[in-house]
């Protein structure tokens, strides 16, 4: 392969190929994604970015029939760019990122300003498989319980504690508990100025990579100040099952509830859909497909 980039790094060599093939050639983005376009694929200028950064690397076929037609024009052999792509297996999550995070969160976000320079490292031990919570509405219309059931995987060897990060609507220290129900109690800390709650919840053993383990806990909150309109949560890698439900008080129903997807916090909703109450004022959320994003659940007061 004429002059390419030496790196010791698999994973970054497809990068590091298809950029300087990019740059030989004085190509833009925006003209490879025409010229894919014009051979009857469709990639948007997002995907093409993350393939030169190394963010991510092509695995449908779709994207894979896209280096056949891209290695002729980009000047590179037959197989040059496919025969960098690393096979990956089956349940396969990709390291962590704090850019990928900031994706979602965006720029300093509460997260990042709760978390600091622990930010860079934010749960980067685990990641999260499968998330169900129930969120409970009280009758002052406030949030004022979460239950929340997380499946990880650890990513590295040694993992011991799961980071999580809840705000609510309005946060005194003395009115909210967080509990496990088995084990020593996590520990907690408040910032009320960002209405935060962060706890490190211990796994029931120090896991090896690729292991797996059941995180639960229930946060309560006994303030009346306030009120709530939605909940939701923010997934930076991709979920194998989400599923939220939010319960009302009898005497605090909503007079319409919504479930939403967004691709980023600032960003408006891509889907937005009627989710309407069961006969226990119960609604819930439950995607087909869990890519990194927003999810949530609204709803609207009738006074």
């Amino acid at each position: 392969m004429p002059n390419a980039p030496h790196t010791d790094d698999p994973d970054a060599m497809f990068a590091a190929v298809f950029k300087e093939a990019l740059r030989r050639r004085g190509l833009p983005l925006d003209l490879v994604r025409d010229h894919l376009q014009s051979h009857g694929v469709t990639l948007s200028l997002a995907t093409l970015s993350y393939w030169r950064s190394g963010r991510s690397q092509p695995e449908k076929p779709q994207s894979l029939r896209a280096l056949d037609i891209l290695e002729p024009f980009l000047g590179l052999p037959c197989g040059a760019l496919r025969s960098l792509v690393r096979r990956r297996p089956r349940g396969w999550v990709p390291p962590h990122d704090p850019a990928a995070v900031r994706g979602v969160y965006g720029e300093n976000s509460d997260v990042e300003q709760v978390l600091g320079d622990a930010f860079q490292h934010f749960d980067a031990d685990l990641r999260r498989l499968v998330v169900y919570e129930t969120v409970s509405v009280n009758e002052h219309r406030l949030v004022g319980e979460f239950h929340v059931t997380v499946a990880v995987r650890a990513v590295r060897d040694n993992a011991r504690h799961l980071t999580v990060i809840h705000t609510l609507d309005a946060l005194n220290p003395d009115e909210v508990d967080f509990t496990v129900p088995h084990g020593p109690p996590p520990s907690t800390r408040y910032r009320p100025e960002l209405n935060c709650v962060v706890a490190e919840v211990p796994l029931g053993r120090r896991l090896a990579r690729n292991e797996t383990a059941v995180v639960e806990y229930t946060l309560r909150s006994a303030s009346t100040a306030g009120i709530s309109r939605c909940h939701e949560r923010r997934l930076t890698t991709p979920l194998q099952s989400y599923l939220l439900q939010v319960r009302f008080h009898p005497r605090a129903v909503p007079s319409t509830c919504w479930h939403y997807y967004r691709s980023h916090i600032d960003a408006k909703p891509q889907s937005r859909h009627p989710a309407p109450l069961d006969g226990f004022h119960t609604t819930h959320l439950l995607p087909m497909k869990c890519r990194p994003g927003v999810y949530g659940i609204e709803w609207q007061w009738a006074d």
